[in-house]
């Protein structure tokens, strides 16, 4: 048995742990069919053109466009469902003072003035951001502004489908009804031989 020196490197046949060549080859080749762009971070392939790029870039970025658009709206819509439910609950206390002032016989009259005062600041405030009262009597009867309760012969007149009277008031912003106003609309009189 021949004794190598330390300085000499083994033959790969005799090597145990040296790879073997065809080996080495092989895994080289089946690195680079695995990874054909030549690994992530590598450049593009050479046969996409600048063209191709650019309408990538272009799609890239207009799908960040529709991204921004479509969840500035969100923002906005989540900002007015916010903003029309506390003027909903105004609303609703605007009408418990109102029918605090319709039952406080014998109060005093400091004490009315006083429920008044509130109310009108209330109202104010829903006006400034753009609620009005909805006050339908004489007009046509409109299903998104208008909640129809009863229906009553038509007065003298009046033509079948208007608003004769207001039950609860309806308040509006814009052109969405905050509550629609629930109403009484006059039908078309009933003839002696409807049964």
């Amino acid at each position: 048995m021949k004794h190598r020196s330390s300085g000499q490197r083994p033959h790969p046949a005799e090597d145990p742990v040296a790879p073997d060549p065809a080996a080495r080859e092989g895994g080289e080749e089946a690195s680079s069919a695995a990874a054909p762009g030549g690994g992530p971070g590598a450049a593009p392939a050479p046969t996409e053109s600048a063209a191709e790029l650019r309408d990538r870039w272009l799609r890239a970025e207009a799908d960040l466009q529709n991204y921004r658009r479509r969840a500035r709206l969100d923002a906005e819509e989540a900002r007015r469902t916010g903003e029309e439910r506390v003027m909903r609950e105004i609303i609703t206390a605007l009408d418990d003072l109102d029918r605090a002032l319709e039952s406080a016989g014998g109060a005093p009259e400091a004490w009315l003035e006083g429920v008044r005062l509130v109310g009108q600041r209330l109202r104010e405030s829903l006006a400034r951001d753009g609620v009005r009262v909805i006050d339908p009597i004489g007009q046509l009867f409109d299903p998104a502004l208008h909640e129809a309760i009863l229906e009553m012969d038509a007065p003298q007149g009046t033509p079948p489908g208007t608003v004769v009277q207001v039950v609860l008031k309806g308040y509006a912003r814009g052109d969405r009804a905050l509550r629609p106003a629930r109403v009484v609309v006059a039908r078309a009189p009933r003839t002696g031989t409807e049964g």
